[in-house]
């Protein structure tokens, strides 16, 4: 699994020019599911990104983690994290098929609901207009290869 976490003063989705999920701050999360993550690798890549301690303390350092921020979670499912781009056209193979990807992003967005936050959603596979106001800019990249 792959999560593309930014820290954010506020986001939206947009599908067909109704807004289905808007943050006021935290985190914009792009999440990719690859063909052979788990439900064990689901709830650890919620755990992580719950748990990122990238808020700024009272000395302006980077120490803050997201429920002590007041932070909520706009999630939206990107298969194309698992893009090959080898070739001039990417490949992916390796993001995996609805069937499998669905639950998987759902468990994550329960195991990220079950520690307390706000989850706003896109639409899994819809046409989506993600927009979002980066704050630091502070953009991270997990992969659960590395978790």
């Amino acid at each position: 699994m792959r999560a593309v976490v930014t820290r954010v003063k506020s986001a939206s989705v947009t599908i067909d020019g109704k807004t289905v999920g808007e943050i006021k701050g935290g985190f914009l999360v792009l999440l990719g599911v690859h063909v052979s993550d788990t439900e064990d690798i689901a709830k650890k890549i919620a755990d992580r990104i719950c748990g990122l301690r990238v808020f700024e303390d009272e000395a302006g350092k980077m120490n803050v983690n997201p429920t002590d921020a007041g932070a909520e979670l706009l999630i939206v499912s990107q298969f194309t994290l698992y893009a090959d781009c080898r070739k001039r056209r990417p490949g992916f193979i390796e993001a995996a098929r609805p069937e499998l990807a669905i639950p998987l992003y759902e468990l994550v967005i329960s195991e990220c609901r079950s520690k307390g936050f706000k989850v706003e959603t896109g639409e899994f596979g819809a046409d989506m207009l993600v927009a979002s106001v980066n704050d630091g800019p502070v953009t991270l990249i997990l992969d659960s290869a590395d978790l």
